[in-house]
């Protein structure tokens, strides 16, 4: 379902990133295009908050590479500014999302997996281009 040796890498360096050191803060932790209601182009609306708890920042940038593209992301990046192990940990975040998601929901419900399936290959394509 997915390619083993790039995943595997992505994965692997995911956990060499340092862990969030700051406070937990408010985090709603599901972000992803199934999530967001979009109204003119914008964002209008948050929905289901099953995952909202206190935690590392980092899980709010799951929609970076749930919606965003790669260009679209870089220009979210510098607005937010997040250092480089926020940032790094988001992805990691959206990679084990994509992983838990896509087998899950392949065959119930297709269009979750094909958000999965592009979480995935979005967190690849910007890992490959970290390395």
């Amino acid at each position: 379902m997915i390619d083993q040796g790039t995943t595997t890498l992505a994965w692997e360096a995911a956990l060499k990133v340092p862990e969030w050191q700051g406070p937990a803060v408010w985090i709603h932790g599901d972000i992803h295009a199934g999530n967001l209601l979009i109204e003119q182009g914008r964002i209008s609306t948050v929905i289901d908050f099953g995952c909202m708890g206190l935690g590392d920042p980092a899980w709010d940038m799951l929609f970076a590479w749930s919606i965003l593209t790669a260009e679209t992301r870089e220009i979210f990046r510098a607005a937010l500014q997040p250092d480089d192990a926020t940032w790094a940990r988001g992805r990691g975040y959206a990679l084990s999302m994509g992983l838990f998601a896509l087998p899950y929901y392949k065959d119930t419900n297709p269009v979750f997996a094909d958000v999965a399936r592009r979480i995935i290959d979005e967190v690849l394509a910007d890992h490959k281009n970290c390395v």
